[in-house]
């Protein structure tokens, strides 16, 4: 699941959290998400989600790449949150995640938040 045709791990992972909402933390992940480096936000994920906010936002603005694991992490939050009637949302979702989240049925699961991307950069809506 290599995006735009880069070696993986290229750039390391930046993982951030605004906690200025309790209600609604926000982890902004940016470089690459891949095995190695998809630790740190698990654990993050972890210890936000114990404390049972009513939405978990993850902003992927600056997600460079994204392998299983990184996307096995994603799925790990939306059943974590389940367990603790916590709602994720995802931001500024890149197309290449996009497409991985549509291929693997991932979407489904998962709410999006608006981006604020010309409409050009916007996922074609579905039905």
């Amino acid at each position: 699941m290599l995006s735009h045709g880069r070696r993986p791990e290229t750039s390391p992972l930046s993982v951030s959290v605004d906690r200025s909402d309790p209600d609604a933390p926000v982890i902004r992940v940016a470089g690459d998400l891949a095995y190695a480096s998809a630790e740190s936000l698990r654990r993050e994920i972890d210890q936000i989600v114990s404390t049972a906010p009513a939405t978990l936002v993850l902003d992927f603005g600056g997600l460079q790449f994204v392998d299983s694991t990184g996307l096995s992490v994603i799925v790990h939050a939306w059943r974590e949150g389940q367990q603790r009637d916590t709602r994720l949302r995802l931001r500024a979702v890149p197309r290449f995640l996009q497409a991985i989240l549509d291929m693997t049925g991932v979407t489904g699961l998962l709410a999006r938040e608006p981006t604020d991307a010309a409409p050009d950069d916007q996922s074609p809506a579905t039905a």
